[in-house]
Formats: C-alpha cells, sequence, structure tokens
C-alpha cells in the first residue's frame, strides 16, 4: 500500500475517514491503520501475531531462569552458609553481583534513579535478602522457597493498584491453582514449621512483589543490567551499614561457604535478577509472577535430592498443580495474542 492517504470513494463517511500506513511502525507488530474522527483500530498482520506468540514463549523460557536460580539459593543457604549473619549475608549476596553488573553496563544512575535505586534496592534487595536469608535457615528448603512463591497473586494485585494492569481472568484462576499447590507443599510437612521462619518468608514475598511491580513502572529506557546493578548497589550498601552496626564483625567462611556465596552472587543474584527484570521489559506482570512458580518446585526437588528431606504424595499433587497453573498462565498468554487481531481505543 502506497504512503499516501486516500479516500475511499463509495463510503457515506469518506470524508471522516483516511485508510493509511502507519507513520512508523509499532513496537511488535507489523500493522495497517484506519483513521476516523472518533477512533483508531490497530489491525495487526497475522507474522506479526505469530511472531508476537514466538516471542512470548522465548522470553518465558528465559525468565524461567530467575525462580529455577532462586529455588536452588534456599537449598544452598539452608546448607552451606553461616548461620546467625542475615545482615552480613544480604551485603555479601548484593555487593559483588552490583559490582559485576555495573563493570558491564557502565552506568550511573542519573536524576530521580538516585532515589528511585535506594527504595527499589530496599525492596527487591536489602530487607528482601535480610529475610530470605533467615527464612531459608529456619525453614526446609521447599518451605521456604513455597511460601515465597504466592507472590503472583500479589504482584497481581500491586499491578492492578499501581499499574493499572488488570489481570486477566484465566490468569487469576492460574493464580488461585498455583496458591493451593504451594499450600500443598508447605502443609505437608508440618511438623517441621517454624512460625518466626513463615513471617520471614511472608514479609520478604511482599516487599519484593511491591518493588517487581514498581521496577517495571519506573523502568523508562534505562538498560536491565544498569538499572539491576543500581538496585544490588543501593540495597547491599544499606545492608552493609546495618550489618557493621547490629552484627559487628562479617562472619569467617571455610570453603564450603565460599563455594555457596559464588553460587548465590552469580547464578542467584547477578544472572537470575537480569533474566527476571528482562522478563518484566517483555512480559505481563501476571505471567512473570506465574512463571516464579518454579521457584518452590526447584526448592522441593532440591531438598529431596540433596538434602534428604521428606518428599509426601501430597507435595507430589502439589507440584503438579504448579505445573498446571504455568501451563494455564501462558496458554492464556497466547490466546491473547490471538484474540488481540483487534485493539480498539476510544
Amino acid at each position: 500500500m502506497r504512503a499516501e492517504s486516500v479516500q475511499p470513494t463509495n463510503n457515506a463517511l469518506r470524508t471522516d475517514v483516511q485508510i493509511r500506513t502507519l507513520a512508523t511502525p509499532l513496537f511488535l507488530d507489523p500493522s495497517d491503520m484506519i483513521c476516523s474522527f472518533t477512533h483508531t483500530v490497530i489491525i495487526p498482520s497475522k507474522d506479526g501475531t505469530i511472531a508476537s506468540m514466538e516471542d512470548t514463549y522465548r522470553w518465558a523460557l528465559v525468565t524461567a531462569i530467575a525462580p529455577i536460580a532462586w529455588g536452588g539459593n534456599y537449598f544452598v543457604t539452608h546448607q552451606l552458609l553461616p548461620t546467625g549473619s542475615p545482615l552480613w549475608g544480604a551485603a555479601i549476596r548484593a555487593i559483588p553481583a552490583g559490582l559485576l553488573l555495573l563493570g558491564v553496563s557502565r552506568t550511573l544512575p542519573h536524576g530521580s534513579w538516585w532515589w528511585k535505586s535506594l527504595v527499589l534496592g530496599v525492596l527487591n534487595v536489602g530487607a528482601f535478602f535480610a529475610l530470605v536469608y533467615l527464612s531459608a535457615q529456619l525453614l526446609p528448603t521447599g518451605v521456604a522457597a513455597a511460601v515465597m512463591a504466592l507472590s503472583p497473586l500479589v504482584m497481581m494485585l500491586f499491578a492492578w493498584a499501581l499499574a493499572r494492569e488488570q489481570p486477566r481472568r484465566m490468569s487469576l484462576i492460574a493464580g488461585v491453582a498455583g496458591i493451593v499447590g504451594v499450600i500443598a507443599i508447605v502443609v505437608a510437612p508440618v511438623e517441621t514449621m517454624n512460625p518466626l521462619g513463615i513471617l520471614c518468608a511472608a514479609g520478604a514475598m511482599s516487599m519484593s512483589s511491591l518493588g517487581f511491580v514498581l521496577a517495571k513502572r519506573w523502568r523508562g529506557s534505562n538498560a536491565v543490567l544498569a538499572s539491576t546493578s543500581w538496585q544490588l548497589l543501593a540495597g547491599g550498601g544499606v545492608m552493609l551499614i546495618a550489618a557493621t552496626i547490629f552484627e559487628g564483625a562479617p562472619p569467617t567462611l571455610n570453603v564450603g561457604a565460599g563455594i555457596g556465596f559464588g553460587y548465590v552472587i552469580v547464578v542467584a543474584t547477578a544472572l537470575a535478577y537480569v533474566v527476571w527484570f528482562t522478563g518484566f521489559a517483555h512480559l505481563s506482570i501476571a505471567t512473570v509472577g506465574l512463571i516464579g512458580l518454579l521457584n518452590p518446585v526447584t526448592g522441593v526437588l532440591l531438598g529431596v535430592i540433596f538434602g534428604g528431606e521428606n518428599f509426601t504424595v501430597i507435595q507430589v499433587a502439589g507440584i503438579v498443580l504448579i505445573f498446571a497453573a504455568i501451563y494455564l498462565a501462558q496458554r492464556d498468554s497466547v490466546h491473547g495474542r490471538r484474540s488481540e487481531v483487534l485493539t480498539l481505543t476510544k
């Protein structure tokens, strides 16, 4: 089609209707546009819709690296890292990872991102890491990871309230199914429950859910590597000050703790946070949150294989339900791509 506007000759509304190509391409789909004086209808092409579906699956797989790494983090913290120093554990985890990413991105914060980095650093990194560290010490691997997996619905609520991202019906159903699966994992080993550990895990889940939604809302044009490094350094700096005041000297690390922190810093922090925030840049908050359900699955399986923890029929049923919830979320996302052939903005 030519770029010039064309007036259809046999249309009663021809004085108010133009058929033309877009001045610039859309972000995802090659499209044509029909413009009238009351509304705009964007018609994605078939090839563009298929490409968007493929992108959804690809970014979902990339994002899944994060919860799998975090599920392993609970096991490593529980088995290898020193107890009694959650503030130092958070600082040792965050600062080296932040410096690593800052060295790659070579970009400093600017403007409002100085205070935004501090807020997100506390929510997503500082207090979050300390509470996760405590919960991993006080709870079995699978239970700690499972409580954190309640975050999908909490993120959907925050996204609805703060980012006006209304969850789709199937996403809500998948979230509820995931919660049932999580409960099945949590209630199985009732005799090992620690109330303080549950409170720490729930606090970490709530803070990070809010922080992730704010990070998506505030991201703007900043590169993921850069904004992630700012959050890690800000949160790690706060924890370093708190650790020095309240815990004194840092803990002594043996070889096992050094290996454990190596995994936590490089894999469960630097790599995991980059792919996680990359997922938020390409997927909806509901989709990313539901992918996070892979966290407790990983935690339970590692706890059973390497930690000698109990594995019950109820937990098996919970894991199956979690995979079903993830499948529903991805199916709903693809269905949404297919159904959005016409997007009407009045």
